[in-house]
């Protein structure tokens, strides 16, 4: 499909591709040439190729199975909470899981979402159901099929605490129930990641709380992100990892970066972690950046910092 895309000429393989997801998808849930920045918080990313929301476990085991029978690339999107999509775009089809792969079933203690529910909202139906645990999530702008992949934390709480088990679909398209311990679950990091899995729903684990003090804990998470986080621009979170033995903020601010600007990419003058969108920024200028980042805190501290962000398709 890439040597094809844009051009004149009919792109056969492309078309057998469109036909096979339309059946099993339907016509409604599979676009063409979708524009990516529409589904990234750093709204930026040009077309995917094909662009698919299945809807129920079985249509995302299709959509990838078409994918792999044909050879043609595929990518498991959430809300695109962590991610760069390059201005040229995504040569393959896009999976998106978010809109309308988002069921959410509590029994007792124990909260069972699809991959497309978000981390706000399970944290909204825990507080409303007096279940604790997922405080630590309320801010977080990400599924809780990129969560699991990422084990995504914050303020001292972390995926990996409160997750008992997740539904995925392997590379051989065999589906499995893989426990808390079977995923390796580290910082920013898990099975999921490393071994090429889809994540279908995630089970939690929480426990009997009081709705005001989980009420009042998400609300005091909630002022000191809005009071320190520049959430008021386009991101992708915290641009970096956390290097050991430091503070990827405190290396950036301390380097004299806060406020360096390619084109319409900024490092954010609010908190350096970030790098943002503040004029119609194109993937490359945000790249430009980071590598700039990562290069001085390098030269003047020896430390290279690790992007947080992932980069997807052609820059």
């Amino acid at each position: 499909m890439a040597d094809d895309h844009g051009s004149d000429t009919p792109d056969l393989s492309r078309s057998a591709l469109v036909a096979r997801l339309e059946r099993a998808m339907g016509p409604g849930d599979v676009l063409l040439d979708e524009p990516m920045c529409n589904h990234t918080t750093f709204k930026i990313g040009g077309p995917a190729d094909v662009y698919v929301t299945p809807d129920s476990p079985d249509r995302v085991v299709s959509a990838v199975n078409i994918c792999r029978d044909l050879g043609v690339p595929y990518f498991i999107l959430g809300r695109g909470s962590d991610l760069l999509v390059g201005d040229k775009g995504y040569r393959g089809v896009i999976i998106c899981m978010a809109d309308a792969f988002d069921d959410l079933l509590v029994d007792g203690e124990r909260m069972v979402c699809q991959s497309g529910v978000t981390l706000s909202d399970a944290a909204e139906m825990a507080c409303a159901l007096s279940l604790t645990g997922l405080e630590f999530a309320c801010g977080i702008p990400g599924t809780v099929g990129g969560a699991v992949f990422m084990n995504a934390g914050a303020y001292d709480g972390q995926i990996s605490d409160v997750l008992e088990e997740a539904r995925v679909l392997t590379p051989d398209g065999e589906v499995l129930d893989l426990k808390n311990d079977e995923l390796e679950l580290g910082y920013r990091t898990s099975r999921v990641n490393t071994d090429g899995l889809v994540v279908l729903s995630a089970t939690f684990r929480l426990t009997r709380g009081d709705e005001e003090a989980i009420r009042a804990r998400m609300d005091d998470l909630t002022a000191r992100r809005e009071n320190r986080q520049p959430l008021e621009l386009p991101s992708a979170g915290s641009t970096f990892k956390r290097p050991e033995g430091y503070f990827a903020g405190k290396l950036i601010s301390d380097a004299g970066l806060q406020g360096y600007r390619v084109g319409g990419a900024e490092v954010s003058q609010k908190h350096a972690g970030f790098v943002v969108n503040v004029d119609n920024a194109t993937a490359a200028d945000v790249r430009a950046v980071i590598t700039h980042v990562q290069d001085e805190v390098e030269r003047l501290n020896g430390v290279r910092l690790q992007p947080e962000v992932r980069f997807v398709g052609e820059f």
